[in-house]
C-alpha cells in the first residue's frame, strides 16, 4: 500500500524588514519566515506541503515542535487519508504530552496545524482537486466529522452544523459558478505598513485604488500624532467612497484603544482591529460599545476555537478575522467558521504574511461556497509580497481573488525558493 514514509522540514525566511514591509506597532521589523513541512510518500512526485508562519526568530522552533508531531503520521496510508482527516486532526491537537504545552495555543497547536495541512494538500493532490473545491465537494456529514466539537457545544452542536451545511447545499452549483466568474473581493493593506514614509504611502494607496480595491487597511498605534496626519493624508488621497481600516496589532490597553480611536477624527472607519490584547475577550467587547458605530475586527492570534466562541457569545468583534496558520488547520477553521455562520458574523480572513494568501482564499472560498454563500460583508486581505515563490500563486483581477484549480492547498513553495531562503545558509542570508 502507498503511504507517507518520511518528511523534511525546512526554515525558510524572507528579509522583509530591509524594506518595512509587515511593519507595525508591535512588530517593527519582521522577516516574514515559514517553518515548512514537506510530506515524502513513496509514490513518484507526490508529497504534501504546508507551512506555519512566523515573523523571524523563533521559526526554528516552531520547526522542530512541527518534526515532532509529524513522526505521527509517518507510515499512514495514503487510501486511508480522506476518510480519516477528522481522526488525525483531533489526535494532533490532543496529544497529551504536547498539549501540556499549550493546551491547544502556541508553538505546538500551531505545529499540529502545520501537519494537517500537509496532510490536506496530499488529499488534495491525489483527488486533483484546489482544497477549496475538495471541501466544497465534501458531504455535510464528512464536513462535520472533520471538526473538534469538544469544548463548544454550549455555541454550536454537530447537529446544528449538520442542518446549516444541509440548508445550503441547494446553493452550491450557484455559488460556485459565482466564485469560478467573479471570484471573491479583496482588500489591501498593502500601502498601510507603518515604516513607509508618505510618499510611498500615498503611491501605493493611488494604486490600490486604481486597481478596484474598496477597502484599504492602515497600520496604527505608534504615534496618535502621526496615526492622524497619516489617516488624514490617506482618507484625501483615496477619496470619500473607498472603505478605510485601521489596525493597532494589539498595542493599547482598553481604556487607551478608545481614547486613541475617538482621537482619530472624523476618517469615516470602517473597523478596527486587533485593539487590544488577541487574549482579551471582554476588553474588546468593551471597546466595541465605546466605538460604535465603529466595529471591532479580529482573530489572526486568537487560539483557537473556544476563543472565537467566547468571541461571539460575548458580541466582541464584528467581523472575524481566521488565519490558516494560527490554529490547527484546517479542521480547526472550518469550526470557526461553523460558528460565525451560526452567529451571523461575517469572516474575513487575515493574510498578512507569506503564503497566507494563497492558504486562506481556501477557506473564504469554501466558506463562499458551501456555507454562507457569497455577501457584501466578506473581503479577503490581500498584501503584494512574495507571491512569486509560490507554486500556484495567488491571482487577483479587479481586486478580486480569483479561485485557483490546481491541486493542493496552496502552501508549495518553488524548491528553488526553499534554497535560496533557507536561514541561515541559503543564499539570500550567507549575503
Amino acid at each position: 500500500m502507498a503511504t507517507i514514509v518520511g518528511f523534511e522540514t525546512h526554515d525558510v525566511r524572507f528579509p522583509t524588514s530591509s524594506d518595512k514591509h509587515g511593519s507595525d506597532a508591535m512588530n517593527p521589523d519582521p522577516d516574514y519566515s515559514a517553518a515548512y513541512l514537506i510530506l515524502k510518500t513513496d509514490q513518484p512526485n507526490l508529497e504534501g506541503h504546508s507551512l506555519v508562519f512566523t515573523i523571524g526568530r523563533g521559526n526554528d522552533l516552531q520547526c522542530a515542535s512541527i518534526a515532532q508531531l509529524a513522526e505521527t503520521v509517518v507510515g499512514l496510508e495514503l487510501s486511508e487519508l480522506e476518510n480519516s482527516l477528522g481522526n488525525i486532526g483531533r489526535d494532533l491537537v490532543r496529544d497529551s504530552q504536547i498539549r501540556w504545552l499549550g493546551p491547544e495555543k502556541g508553538v505546538p497547536h500551531m505545529a499540529a496545524g502545520g501537519v494537517i495541512n500537509a496532510v490536506w494538500d496530499l488529499v488534495c493532490k491525489i483527488n486533483k482537486k484546489p482544497l477549496w473545491q475538495q471541501l466544497a465537494d465534501m458531504t455535510p456529514e464528512q464536513i462535520v466529522d472533520l471538526v473538534d466539537f469538544r469544548h463548544i457545544t454550549d455555541a454550536l452542536t454537530p447537529d446544528e452544523a449538520l442542518e446549516m451545511l444541509k440548508n445550503a447545499e441547494d446553493q452550491k452549483n450557484a455559488n460556485k459558478k459565482i466564485l469560478i466568474e467573479k471570484g471573491l473581493p479583496a482588500y489591501t493593506t498593502t500601502p498601510g505598513w507603518l515604516g513607509y514614509s508618505d510618499e510611498t504611502m500615498v503611491r501605493l494607496a493611488k494604486e490600490a485604488v486604481a486597481e478596484g480595491f474598496t477597502l484599504i487597511k492602515m497600520k496604527v498605534g505608534h504615534s496618535l500624532e502621526n496615526d492622524i496626519h497619516r489617516l488624514k493624508l490617506v482618507r484625501e488621497t483615496i477619496g470619500p467612497d473607498i472603505k478605510l481600516a485601521v489596525d493597532a496589532n494589539q498595542v493599547w490597553d482598553v481604556s487607551e484603544a478608545i481614547e486613541w480611536i475617538k482621537a482619530l477624527g472624523d476618517v469615516n472607519l470602517h473597523w478596527v482591529e486587533e485593539p487590544t490584547s488577541p487574549d482579551d475577550i471582554l476588553g474588546h467587547a468593551t471597546i466595541a460599545r465605546a466605538i460604535a458605530p465603529i466595529r471591532v475586527a479580529t482573530g489572526e492570534h486568537v487560539h483557537n476555537r473556544i476563543m472565537f466562541k467566547q468571541f461571539l457569545q460575548a458580541k466582541a468583534f464584528s467581523f472575524m478575522q481566521i488565519d490558516a496558520t494560527r490554529v490547527a488547520g484546517v479542521n480547526e477553521n472550518i469550526a470557526m467558521i461553523l460558528m460565525a455562520a451560526k452567529f451571523g458574523i461575517p469572516v474575513c480572513p487575515h493574510a498578512g504574511g507569506v503564503g497566507l494568501c494563497e492558504m486562506v482564499s481556501h477557506l473564504a472560498m469554501f466558506d463562499a461556497v458551501a456555507v454562507s454563500g457569497h455577501h457584501e460583508a466578506r473581503v479577503v486581505e490581500f498584501v503584494d509580497h512574495l507571491h512569486e515563490h509560490f507554486v500556484i500563486p495567488t491571482i487577483l483581477k479587479g481586486a478580486h481573488y480569483q479561485a485557483p484549480l490546481e491541486p493542493g492547498a496552496g502552501a508549495e513553495i518553488k524548491i528553488e525558493s526553499i534554497k535560496q531562503y533557507s536561514y541561515p545558509d541559503g543564499s539570500a542570508w550567507s549575503k
